[in-house]
């Protein structure tokens, strides 16, 4: 087992080449599912950017969301019925699905997730970024955490053919994936190297002037140092 040090936006660029590999000459179909934008969204990749300048005029892509917004061309739950998905975005079905920092808002994971892997085509690709840590975030309300097994159990239809962490501070593109023999490991043996990313340990004094430097009142659990930490899988649709 070995950590392989990379970016999010390498994992990007590996994704975007594995997608025009999968579709060939063929223009490919991509759906955003959380598609919004806003201004507290600057650290978001523009992802109808990059399949644009990737893929020119012929891709197809189709941001969906459940309010109206830059980005959007369908308001839609990605919860709802798949009649209700197919009758907005039609029978053909996709070549790459991208959702992230959405399942922690969705009221029934588990159902997005059937939804995502509904609508790929045999060998479609998935992305899926979700939060391991991060502060509370009611958009419009805050449900869930994920840990990268997690994420396998929700889609047990994919492949799981790539898996990273990634940070979330603001500029910071540091990523690293766990790997064995050059595939993804997903299996709890993978808990040893995970937790000296996901602890954080502060004396009784570090921890009192962690708390006595900030600009409100806080309770006494209350912390601002929880470091917002991501699971990001790439995924492809069983055929």
């Amino acid at each position: 087992m070995r950590v392989v040090a990379t970016s999010v936006m390498q994992e990007i660029e590996r994704l975007v080449e594995a997608l025009a590999q999968s579709v060939g000459r063929r223009a490919p179909r991509v759906v955003q599912v959380g598609a919004r934008t806003s201004v507290s969204d600057r650290n978001e990749r523009n992802w109808r950017g990059l399949i644009g300048k990737r893929f020119g005029g012929r891709a197809h892509f189709v941001g969906i969301d459940l309010a109206e917004g830059p980005n959007v061309d369908k308001v839609l739950d990605i919860c709802a019925s798949m009649q209700t998905l197919k009758g907005a975005l039609g029978e053909e079905p996709f070549d790459l699905a991208i959702c992230c920092h959405v399942l922690e808002h969705t009221r029934a994971p588990l159902r997005a997730a059937r939804s995502i892997e509904n609508l790929l085509r045999p060998g479609g690709l998935a992305y899926v970024a979700t939060p391991w840590s991060q502060a509370f975030h009611a958009a419009p309300d805050d449900y869930w955490r994920f840990s990268m097994r997690g994420l396998g159990l929700l889609f047990r239809r994919l492949d799981i053919v790539s898996s990273f962490y990634s940070g979330g501070d603001v500029g910071l593109d540091v990523a690293y994936r766990v790997e064995r023999d050059g595939a993804p490991e997903l299996e709890a043996r993978a808990g040893a190297v995970e937790q000296g990313l996901f602890q954080i340990v502060l004396d009784h004094e570090d921890n009192r002037d962690v708390l006595s430097r900030q600009a409100t009142e806080r309770l006494p659990v209350s912390r601002t140092y929880l470091p917002t930490l991501f699971v990001n899988i790439v995924g492809r649709r069983q055929g």
